[in-house]
């Protein structure tokens, strides 16, 4: 006979109760949901409700697994007879001005919820370019946020983590106190073996002027445009944020556009007018269909453009790469997942990191001048096959070019990318071997072999 359950602050729901179907779903943001059941959901309403539930999946023989945002594209928290500890009811925030540091729970939103928070104080954090990610998922991912380019990679500013462990016991992770941990944390993913209850984060000031530089153009262009910013964008100052992408733009027809997009990120408008200087020199620039120069604005109508592009209650699919080659190597790769687009919510884009910044010592280690991602939406479930057959297709035009790939946009049960270094991924099997020995937590969702960190075509 089982032990009797323990008390929780939040909602316990075992499979078959009233309820339980919704909340094994629940905050899903992909709606093309996978047949897999989880054996409970602990809808957690504080610290200790974790504790609890990583020491009740022990007793009862549970996997755990976590949900924080519920913004993965491949929905890793809805796993098969495990545990959901659902975070989405625990949200803490608390700043300390003295040390400048913010500390969050992971379902804590980054645009919506940290972002004005920190605002309301002068300060600013890297969080993720749709304003309803969870920052839990993001920041064990890297953390892809604003002008990466620039500021680096949102992990960079964890300063510390509170994780529960496979033993339910909660501890601080720093570089001084369990640093296997620390340095899992930023960049694992959903591998980290243990649960994370807070993340502690140094911020910035918050940037004084905003501008963006956005020119359109036809598909007709696509190559000589593409090929002109890929010889341009590594010598652009790093705070600028440089994006280009294909998608069908309000206003300007039925067939989508190339949108080359530049937001500075600085002191004032002089400032921001020397750093959008460079786009002025598109060769293309006299066939635009509409030119937007240094024009000023806010992180709000950014945000605000994120949510557009990114609709509640569709179903997704969802992949991405590393690219590295020459421009007219990359051109010729990337053309099909940019220039076919298989309906008229869907966008790929292209996202600048050059120059590369050294990355500092942590799990996320893998990393090339160009990110390419492609955002596929419908709603219909009968256009489920289309839709994910034109995704396949296009990524694997890009096999030539492909470095890797970026856990955040990844879902490794349907294809396998390296995401980290080698030697990264040696260590961190190591620390999961120590530090959940009897997996208990669920780790990668990646097919029965598990995660390779390979690319599918060269393993």
């Amino acid at each position: 006979m089982s032990a009797p359950l323990p008390h929780f602050d939040g909602e316990l729901l075992l499979r078959g109760d009233a309820g339980f179907d919704d909340a094994a779903v629940d905050r899903i943001f992909n709606r093309r949901l996978p047949d897999r059941t989880p054996a409970a959901v602990l809808r957690v309403a504080s610290e200790g409700d974790i504790v609890g539930g990583v020491r009740l999946a022990r007793e009862r023989g549970w996997q755990v697994a976590v949900r924080s945002g519920g913004h993965s594209w491949a929905q890793w928290s809805l796993r098969e007879d495990a545990l959901v500890l659902d975070l989405g009811g625990f949200k803490e925030m608390s700043y300390d001005p003295g040390t400048q540091v913010v500390t969050a729970t992971p379902s804590v939103k980054g645009g919506v919820e940290l972002a004005p928070y920190l605002a309301s104080r002068g300060r600013f954090f890297p969080g993720g370019h749709c304003p309803t990610v969870g920052i839990g998922g993001f920041l064990l991912q890297g953390g892809q946020g604003w002008n990466a380019r620039g500021w680096g990679w949102a992990a960079e500013y964890v300063t510390a983590v509170d994780v529960v462990t496979a033993e339910g016991e909660l501890v601080r992770a720093d570089a001084e106190h369990h640093g296997d941990l620390y340095w899992a944390a930023r960049g694992a993913g959903p591998g980290f073996p243990g649960v994370v209850t807070r993340f502690h984060l140094r911020t910035l000031p918050h940037p004084r002027h905003l501008a963006h530089t956005v020119q359109g153009f036809a598909l007709s262009d696509f190559d000589e445009v593409m090929t002109w910013l890929h010889t341009l964008h590594g010598s652009v100052v790093d705070t600028v944020e440089i994006v280009a992408l294909t998608k069908t733009e309000p206003g300007l027809g039925d067939e989508p556009v190339l949108l080359v997009t530049a937001v500075a990120m600085v002191d004032d408008a002089h400032e921001a007018d020397r750093a959008l200087a460079p786009f002025r020199t598109n060769p293309a620039l006299e066939r635009a269909l509409f030119v937007v120069d240094n024009e000023p604005t806010t992180f709000d109508d950014e945000r605000q453009g994120q949510l557009a592009a990114n609709p509640e209650g569709h179903r997704w699919a969802v992949d991405n790469a590393w690219i590295s080659g020459t421009p007219e190597d990359v051109v010729a790769a990337t053309r099909r997942v940019y220039t076919t687009l298989p309906n008229a919510k869907s966008f790929t884009i292209w996202f600048s990191m050059a120059p590369l910044r050294e990355l500092p010592d942590m799990a996320f280690s893998l990393q090339s001048e160009i990110y390419l991602a492609s955002y596929v939406l419908w709603e219909d479930e009968n256009e489920d096959a289309r839709h994910q057959e034109w995704l396949a297709a296009a990524m694997a035009d890009l096999q030539p070019v492909t470095v890797g790939q970026y856990l955040g946009d990844s879902d490794l049960a349907r294809r396998q990318l390296r995401f980290v270094s080698d030697a990264s991924w040696e260590r961190l099997r190591k620390i999961i071997a120590v530090r959940d020995p009897d997996g208990l937590f669920v780790g990668y969702l990646a097919g029965p072999r598990g995660a390779t960190n390979a690319n599918h075509w060269q393993a």
